[in-house]
């Protein structure tokens, strides 16, 4: 893959992705794909195995979700030393060593003798995997602007939404054939792929000059960004559809296996149904964008979420049953494919010379406050109503910051 550089011989260009042909965008697609997908697959892939992991380690089920959080609270920490690690050295380096400590940390997870020891390699696995979802989207702000900007934004995102529902479907079929520890075999033979293929085919995108590692440069670049109302606003309203969504995520393997009685490998199937609804509200959030500023597909896309949420909670009060709790639940997760492009779109198009920062403090603060929050699911009560609580708590968050805080702060244009 070549590298692109900033000008030609007989004009400028602006933005050096502009130089990529069809299938250079497309090949970056793919490999940036598979970098942002390594999170997602290393936080869900094990969803369908918590009662299996519980009673082989012998503890709580309440006990294995907490390795849920742990993977996430890593993920955002490896977030935080990535990211600005990024931007002050390059982007290859920082990922290829970060996958290498995801290896690892897999490998320990995957010969763990107790759940203690299974959190702390969830924790070193979150780190590691963190490389790759940060760095891909600081490649992309280093090489694209304008709609290409938000074409390739939203490839990512469909990504990062499809992968958390499909990563349970393809764990419940790994189950079938092997043990739960198997599956963190899997996850170290998928980052060494991604390393491998990343060493050879990913090129340097952040040239020299913008690269530097003081401390007074890396609290101006945080001092941008915190001190930035619309970006601090645009980060809430991410955390709060994450929050929405890890909560369907740590809690539905117990619900719908444990209350209504489905296998691991029909638990799979529920979450591919939520697949196509991802897939598709993430093609239509870059249509939208095209049409109309971000934050107000943003609006679309969380009033869409909302709804859903109240629909799961009339539906558990009202005895609904089975087919009524997925009907809501698809509203409740779907929409996540509207609003995740639109958040990463917002986060970073005002912020070109801190991509790798930005890029980040948004994940980072997704993953604190989704690995936080969820597990309150279980405190309220483990139900679909305590699902229903918790989501709906996040979105009327989410929804706060974005009406009271985005819409004044945030750019009204459409990208163009």
């Amino acid at each position: 893959m070549t590298a692109p550089t900033a000008t030609t011989t007989t004009e400028a260009i602006v933005h050096p992705g502009d130089q990529l042909t069809s299938a250079e965008r497309l090949r970056y697609i793919l490999l940036l794909g598979s970098l942002v997908a390594l999170g997602p697959f290393t936080i869900d892939l094990y969803l369908p195995a918590f009662p299996a992991v519980a009673q082989d380690l012998m503890t709580t089920n309440a006990a294995i979700q907490l390795t849920l959080t742990a993977t996430t609270i890593g993920f955002a920490l490896g977030q935080l030393i990535v990211g600005p690690f990024s931007d002050a050295v390059g982007r290859r380096w920082p990922l290829l060593g970060a996958t290498v400590l995801h290896i690892a940390a897999s490998i320990g997870v995957a010969s763990a003798p107790s759940v203690e020891w299974v959190m702390a390699g969830r924790v070193l696995q979150g780190i590691g995997a963190a490389g790759g979802a940060v760095v891909a989207m600081a490649v992309v702000r280093d090489l694209f602007g304008g709609q290409r900007l938000v074409t390739m934004l939203s490839r990512l995102a469909l990504v990062n939404g499809l992968a958390p529902v499909i990563a349970p479907v393809v764990g419940s079929q790994l189950l079938r054939v092997i043990p739960w520890r198997g599956v963190f075999v899997v996850l170290a033979a998928y980052g060494l792929i991604v390393m491998l293929v990343a060493a050879v085919m990913l090129v340097e995108s952040l040239p020299e000059h913008r690269r530097g590692f003081s401390k007074p440069e890396l609290k101006r670049r945080y001092r941008v960004l915190v001190t930035d109302p619309a970006f601090v606003g645009v980060a809430i309203v991410g955390a709060a559809a994450f929050t929405a969504l890890y909560s369907y995520l740590s809690a539905s393997s117990f619900v719908l296996q444990d209350t209504y009685g489905l296998s691991a490998q029909e638990f799979g199937m529920v979450f591919a149904l939520n697949s196509v609804g991802l897939v598709a509200s993430t093609q239509i959030s870059a249509r939208l964008m095209r049409r109309m500023p971000p934050r107000y597909v943003t609006g679309i896309g969380l009033a869409i979420m909302t709804a859903g949420g109240v629909a799961l909670w009339v539906v558990d009060a009202l005895g609904g049953g089975l087919v009524g709790l997925l009907i809501a639940l698809f509203f409740v997760v779907s929409p996540v494919g509207i609003v995740m492009p639109t958040v990463q779109v917002m986060a970073l198009v005002d912020h070109p010379t801190e991509a790798g920062t930005a890029a980040s403090l948004v994940g980072a603060t997704n993953m604190i406050v989704a690995g936080a929050l969820s597990p309150l699911v279980s405190v309220v009560g483990g139900t679909a109503a305590g699902m229903a609580v918790v989501i709906l708590g996040a979105l009327v968050v989410g929804q706060a910051s974005l009406w009271l805080v985005v819409r004044r702060r945030g750019s009204s244009q459409v990208i163009a």
